[in-house]
This record gives structure tokens, sequence and C-alpha cells, in this order.
């Protein structure tokens, strides 16, 4: 019991987090993460509303990591699709309600932090092990099936979305290149820091190192 309310804490807490950092990262205003340069590539194809046609994209993903490895798919997939969008609302009304006209050094600032946030927030819900979004499956899967470490994977997958979107049309910034190159080991520094010794225990997450 108390080893499944460690998960459940774990997902929601991080999934929240990552939506609250998204608001820092997007009040940075240096660019779009990976995976939303991608969907806006290709949405630029199509004449919907970006909601809509981004709705669209993440069922198409669902179903297609249903049949891949529906492990991936749980609380934390419900959480990404019906909560976090409001908490990226949330987080970037506050902080241009705080900072309305932000000076250069303060969405640095808010770059680096945002992305550290975001990466602590993975971690710990990709641990928690009850669902993820459907673009972070992606990297998931690709490293449970032996391609290559999570973080590469996930290195791979981001510059993948980022140059395909780009060459699409969509506009990237410096934080689209920031995010492609370092998310994925950030997170992989906080699994082994932070999640894994918190969900399995200190000796656990040592032995496995």
């Amino acid at each position: 019991m108390v080893e499944k309310n460690k998960r459940v804490l774990m997902t929601i807490f991080g999934v929240l987090t990552t939506g609250f950092s998204v608001g820092i990262f997007n009040f940075s205003l240096f660019g779009m993460d990976p995976f939303q340069v991608f969907a806006h590539g290709i949405w630029t194809f199509f004449p919907i509303g970006f909601g809509t046609f981004y709705a669209i994209v993440n069922l198409i993903m669902l179903i297609a990591i249903f049949f891949i490895d529906r492990s991936k798919i749980g609380l934390g997939t419900v959480v990404n699709i019906f909560l976090l969008g409001y908490v990226v609302q949330f987080s970037s009304w506050l902080f241009i309600e705080l900072f309305p006209e932000p000076f250069l050094y303060l969405r640095i600032a808010g770059l680096i932090i945002g992305i550290i946030i975001i990466s602590f927030g993975s971690a710990l819900y990709f641990t928690g092990d009850m669902g993820v979004s459907t673009y972070d499956a992606i990297a998931l899967v690709m490293s449970e099936k032996k391609i290559a470490k999570f973080q590469y994977c996930r290195i791979g997958t981001d510059l993948l979305c980022t140059i395909t979107g780009f060459l699409l049309g969509a506009t990237i910034g410096v934080g689209t290149l920031v995010t492609a190159l370092f998310m994925g080991p950030i997170i992989a520094f906080f699994n082994k820091t932070v999640a894994e010794p918190f969900r399995y225990g200190r000796e656990f997450a040592k032995n496995k190192r």
C-alpha cells in the first residue's frame, strides 16, 4: 500500500510539476519544446485549429502506444491529457502577471529553471511507472527495448522532432535546442539521484548504478 501511494504521489506531483514548468519555459520566450515544434510544423498543412489538431495527434500516438506497450498508459497519461493544459495555462498567466516585461537575464533564468524543473517532474512520474504522456512513452519504450540508454533515446527523438518541425516551417529558438540536447541527460540524473531512491530506497538505487 505504501509503495502504491508513493507511485501515485510521484505520478500526480511529477505531471503537475512538469505542467507548471512549461509555463516558466513559455515565459522565457526562447522557443517551443521539440514536440511542439514538430506538431506546429505538421499543423500548417491542416485547415483546423491547433488545439483540435494536437488532440488528434495525441490520440493517434495513444493508439500506437496501446499496441506497442500498453503498460505506459495509466494515471499519468490521464493527468497529462485532462489536467496538464490547465496547469500550463495557469502558470503561463501567473508569470506574465508577475513579470509583464521581463528583461533578458530574467528570461534566461526562466529557461534554465524551467528545463531543470520539467526534468525533475518527468523523472518522478516516469519512475512512478503509472503511465506517461504519449510523447514521453516513445523514448521510454526505446530504452526498454535496449536501443540505447534513455537519455540518448530522448535526445534522438527531440532532435528528430526539432529538425522535422523546422523543415516543415515551424519556428525554433535557443530554448528548443537546449531542451533537445540537455533534457534527456537531466532527467536521467534526477532518476538516479531523486526518483529511484525515493521509490525503491537508497540502497537499491545505489546497487543499480
